[in-house]
């Protein structure tokens, strides 16, 4: 081996390789001054073209960091506190929901409980029916009331949702209106009126109970029963000009299945599982909408069977 090989430098530098490995070339010498001392140049900016629009770009795609403010306060309602969570509203929450639901159901009861009883009274008792039959003045007065009353409820949130005065105002609506049902059936037979109690129910109670499990959204029917409902009302005008027990029946049938569809559109406002719902806080008014439903079908199958009739 000669001297030159003995101290090759790669030898030094990297002790690992053997002799029969690859000799690598020392490094570059060091560069000596002087370095260039002018100005940097730069490429500078491409002017855009005419009539072509520079994007928009968001200052984290252009490369500009968003400097946040220290005194800043981050809270729940804006950020959720854990990945992933939903800010849900009231009326999504299940519990909330459910609870509503109890509550528009129980006041709906508690009417129709009050209605009837006042149903069978004035029917059943022929004291009170001729009572009621000769004052006739109060049923007017119960139809301004109930009138007033139920349109304020229903065009104004401040009437419905300012406790107890919606509940005063519901009470007033259910008995004047109770009143005025009980006044309609003091002039029918007793067993016209059970067979159209016991029909109401039973309509009633099946289309609650189609409406909590069907997937059919009726909500979006409004539209169309705007339409049967000016029909029908346009119907029962040109009846008073051509009566008889036909057109009577017919325009019973008629009625009564509008508002079965009704209370199958206000049953699935309040359960809110379909693309429209009702506000939780607007329980007072799903309550008088669904009776007001119920009893329009009980006075429906009552003409029906007035209709029917041979007294």
């Amino acid at each position: 081996m000669t001297d030159t090989e003995s101290h090759n430098p790669a030898s030094e530098i990297y002790p690992s390789c053997g002799a029969a490995g690859p000799v690598y070339p020392p490094p570059p010498p060091y560069m000596p001054p002087p370095y260039p001392t002018g100005p940097a140049m730069y490429p500078q900016p491409i002017p855009a073209q005419v009539g072509f629009l520079v994007p928009d770009v968001p200052p984290e795609e252009a490369g500009f960091k968003k400097e946040e403010d220290p005194n800043s306060v981050v809270t729940d309602a804006s950020y959720p506190d854990q990945e992933g969570e939903i800010l849900v509203s009231g009326f999504e929450d299940d519990t909330i929901r459910k609870a509503f639901i109890r509550k528009v159901f129980s006041v709906v009861t508690i009417q129709l409980l009050v209605t009837f009883t006042v149903v069978c009274v004035f029917t059943f008792s022929s004291t009170v029916k001729t009572a009621v039959q000769r004052n006739f003045w109060v049923y007017l007065s119960s139809y301004i009331v109930f009138a007033v009353v139920a349109m304020c409820i229903s065009l104004f949130s401040t009437c419905s949702r300012s406790h107890p005065w919606n509940l005063m105002g519901l009470s007033m609506v259910t008995l004047s209106l109770s009143y005025m049902v009980g006044t309609v059936a003091s002039y029918h037979d007793t067993a016209a009126v059970v067979i159209a109690l016991g029909s109401t129910l039973v309509i009633s109670f099946t289309i609650i109970i189609f409406s909590a499990q069907t997937r059919l959204d009726f909500t979006v029917c409004n539209g169309i029963l705007l339409i049967l409902s000016v029909d029908l009302l346009l119907f029962g005008f040109f009846s008073i000009f051509f009566y008889s027990k036909v057109v009577q029946i017919v325009y019973g049938c008629l009625g009564a299945l509008l508002y079965a569809m009704f209370l199958a559109v206000d049953c699935q406002l309040v359960m809110g599982r379909q693309k429209y719902n009702l506000n939780p806080e607007e329980y007072v008014f799903a309550a008088l909408i669904i009776y007001l439903d119920i009893i329009m079908i009980f006075l429906y199958i009552l003409m029906i069977i007035g209709g029917s009739s041979k007294n």
